[in-house]
């Protein structure tokens, strides 16, 4: 039996059962909510139920305030299968407001499913659960994430060997069952997954007769990983009008499968880019779909830039989402001068990130990060993220840092 890694959202979920009657944990398929909800300490003492159970399901259905009422907290796994639910859970809540009272699990957005958001008003708290980022595949959750402490603080004090990150582990991703090496062929493993997305998740979201056609959309959104998204140039490649390509993409979105990553305003260039990157959330996942083979070469593909990029920014985003949730994650970028890969906002301050996927870097690198700070005087660090093992100043506010320890 594999063992439990515990989560870095874990703190964060116990500690919105103690302040608010439902809490919802969303994310993709397959991250490992299930896993969270039967295994995570603090979590034990609830009455587990799955809709994934066809007899569950059915008694939901016809009698939802009868199941919802027990004398134990509830957990609800896979939640947004049962509509009828929502609205028990609102009856109960308001007539007996208890925190902590329903815990409910699903892979679609609920915050994006207007009437189950509307339902639970002011009533819930909605977390998601990411892949793994590489605190929780290490097991190194315990400590605060490194640029948290580092926004404070522009500070390095290192104890230990920082490590470059292998072209294979951000090829694999950081799926569980395939980061911990749970399946031989993660290409059989992605194919299936694929398959059950389409097949399943979204024919339950959506009346849609040709999966063909998505699953065309759904490739060539993967070869756009890392890059700015344009609904209508991608309608065009997948002969696809622009408005049916949003509302695809909103599926996509609704059931986690991309982030859409806005532009940072936070300074007065008026050429700054105003549409959002698109991103995979996983960037195993992202190489699979874009059909990049996972070879000792891997690190000379084309592809491989952009599967880096996205690999950093599920990590980014899953230790914003669970361990610092005030900050926001942006990107920056002047019309044909400039850009900065990632900016993390927290409050009036913020930190400007620039990745390289080689160890070594040159002044021309810098050139964004330098722009930046000049146009963002409360930019408080600009730091070129490199694959090597040295941590260096490089001037005021400026610094060129590991990525397994920007990412740690």
């Amino acid at each position: 039996m594999t063992n439990y890694y515990p989560r870095d959202i874990a703190q964060m979920v116990n500690s919105a059962l103690e302040n608010m009657p439902v809490v919802m944990v969303t994310g993709m398929r397959q991250t490992g909510k299930t896993t969270f909800l039967c295994s995570e300490s603090g979590l034990d003492d609830r009455h587990y139920v799955s809709f994934d159970d066809f007899a569950q399901l059915e008694a939901a259905k016809s009698d939802p305030d009868g199941f919802i009422s027990r004398d134990q907290p509830l957990t609800i796994d896979e939640a947004h299968k049962c509509p009828e639910i929502f609205d028990a859970i609102k009856r109960a809540v308001d007539k007996k407001r208890i925190p902590g009272q329903f815990l409910l699990s699903g892979s679609a957005n609920f915050s994006i499913l207007k009437n189950i958001a509307e339902s639970l008003a002011g009533r819930s708290v909605y977390l998601a659960i990411h892949p793994f980022n590489r605190r929780e595949i290490h097991q190194q959750i315990k400590p605060e994430p490194f640029i948290k402490i580092f926004f404070e603080n522009q500070e390095i004090r290192r104890k230990s060997t920082v490590k470059p990150i292998r072209p294979e582990e951000v090829a694999r991703g950081s799926m569980p069952t395939v980061c911990l090496r749970q399946v031989k062929d993660p290409v059989i493993w992605f194919r299936g997954y694929e398959q059950t997305y389409l097949e399943r998740d979204v024919r339950e979201m959506s009346r849609i007769g040709d999966l063909t056609v998505l699953r065309t959309l759904l490739r060539l959104t993967a070869l756009r990983t890392g890059q700015l998204l344009s609904p209508s140039q991608l309608g065009r490649d997948a002969k696809l009008s622009a408005a049916t390509t949003s509302r695809y993409l909103s599926l996509f979105e609704a059931s986690f499968l991309i982030n859409r990553i806005p532009p940072y305003r936070g300074n007065r260039s008026s050429r700054l880019i105003k549409s959002p990157k698109l991103y995979l959330s996983d960037a195993g996942l992202a190489s699979y779909l874009a059909g990049m083979e996972q070879s000792a070469s891997m690190r000379n593909d084309p592809f491989y830039g952009a599967v880096f990029e996205t690999y950093v920014a599920q990590n980014l985003l899953s230790i914003l989402s669970a361990r610092w949730q005030n900050a926001a994650l942006y990107f920056w970028a002047v019309q044909g001068r400039h850009e900065v890969d990632f900016v993390i906002e927290a409050g009036r301050s913020c930190l400007a990130l620039e990745l390289k996927s080689a160890a070594r870097w040159q002044e021309k690198d810098l050139a964004g990060l330098k722009a930046f700070l000049k146009a963002t005087p409360h930019c408080k660090a600009a730091i070129l993220c490199h694959n090597g093992e040295d941590a260096v100043q490089l001037g005021k506010r400026l610094w060129a840092l590991p990525t397994s320890m920007v990412l740690s």
